[in-house]
């Protein structure tokens, strides 16, 4: 890992899913780089593990499908860190794997909620203090299947989509106003979230990248915390690439 010393030197972030994978990798980064973190994660017990790991500041365990439980987070993190500088929406899950037709429609309603309307309600709560402050930057992590689609992962492909959607009118939203919005279209990368997928579903996704392998968590950690930085000052409302060649636009 890279460190860029001081880049986040007086700034504050919250992560959400900050419990393992992207979410962690990038907390790691940033208290590396003289910042400050608040995790958010659904797992209690790996989000204290992650938070001494890291070196975190605060953690919430919620979930942020559930907006009230977001508005109070935002509250107690707010007052925790002094301000929020970054929001970092890396929290999400796969559902099933399965056809459209056979989709359960309490796992389609579960990723939506997660993947998509909480990252909304997260960025709702937050913007408003980061407009107070005239300065923000946020990256809401989507993916390669946003853009292009995987069968058999309809829900996950329709919800990252809908992200890149979201990203686009709230970066539109907030130019001129100090705060920038982007996300993230990772390909497939070494991750717990590939604990909720048979093997068959993650060769099919590493066969679509060209340079043959699945990415490294360490990799898209690198592109957030740029997308973090006061580096990122011009770009917004725009979806940056980590998928090893997958995606053509």
């Amino acid at each position: 890992m890279t460190v860029y010393a001081n880049r986040f030197s007086g700034r504050t972030a919250v992560i959400t899913g900050g419990a393992s994978g992207l979410g962690k990798e990038t907390a790691r980064r940033i208290v590396a780089e003289g910042g400050k973190v608040a995790l958010w994660d659904l797992n209690a017990d790996a989000l204290e593990a992650a938070a001494k790991e890291v070196g975190a500041t605060f953690t919430v365990a919620l979930d942020v499908s559930d907006e009230g439980q977001v508005a109070a987070a935002t509250t107690a993190s707010f007052e925790a860190l002094g301000k929020i500088d970054v929001l970092v929406n890396s929290a999400g899950i796969t559902g099933a794997t399965v056809p459209v037709h056979e989709f359960p429609l309490d796992s389609w309603k579960r990723v939506i909620d997660i993947n998509l309307n909480g990252l909304f309600y997260c960025c709702r709560s937050v913007v408003p203090h980061m407009l107070a402050a005239g300065y923000g930057r946020i990256v809401n992590v989507a993916s390669v299947a946003g853009k292009e689609g995987n069968p058999n992962a309809s829900a996950y492909s329709a919800s990252k989509a809908g992200v890149i959607g979201l990203t686009k009118s709230l970066g539109k939203e907030l130019a001129g106003k100090g705060v920038i919005a982007n996300s993230l279209t990772p390909a497939t990368f070494e991750s717990p979230i590939l604990e909720q997928l048979p093997a068959s579903q993650v060769e099919y996704m590493r066969s679509k990248i060209p340079m043959g392998r699945l990415g490294e968590v360490e990799e898209s950690a690198a592109m957030v915390c740029f997308m973090a930085s006061e580096e990122c000052s011009f770009t917004t409302a725009a979806t940056f690439d980590t998928s090893g060649g997958r995606t053509t636009f």
